[in-house]
């Protein structure tokens, strides 16, 4: 598997606008876009060639909220940018990792991901993205 480059560090947040404002003011971190994917509303902030992502959702049961009820607002997964999504996902599959996602689906920006189970990463949850060319 070729992983590219660190794609983005997800922080899980209650406010998308008071984080945003905070990275924007404080550090001076542009916006780059925002969009919404079913009850998530997320930011993407570019810091060098890596992207900084914020993640809101709406919906009370959603992966953000638990993670944000149970350990507070913070890091909430890596992503690593890979040039040939399936490929890697077959070679992890063929190691014994856990998958969240046997099969990629869609995400930011229209990027195929696939998240990685955090039993096999050390309780880290790692996302995988292969970007339009």
């Amino acid at each position: 598997m070729k992983i590219k480059r660190v794609e983005h560090i997800a922080v899980a947040v209650n406010s998308l606008r008071q984080s945003l404002d905070m990275l924007q003011n404080t550090f001076g971190i542009p916006l780059e876009y925002e969009e919404r994917i079913g009850a998530t509303r997320l930011a993407m902030l570019p810091v060098g060639q890596t992207y900084i992502e914020l993640l809101e959702s709406e919906a009370p049961d959603s992966g953000v909220n638990k993670w944000i009820a149970e350990k507070g607002e913070g890091l909430f997964h890596i992503c690593f940018e890979v040039e040939d999504i399936d490929g890697a996902l077959a070679e992890l599959k063929a190691k014994g990792v856990k998958l969240r996602d046997e099969t990629p689906r869609i995400g930011h920006g229209g990027a195929r991901i696939a998240f990685i189970d955090p039993a096999s990463t050390g309780n880290i949850l790692i996302e995988l993205a292969e970007l339009h060319p």
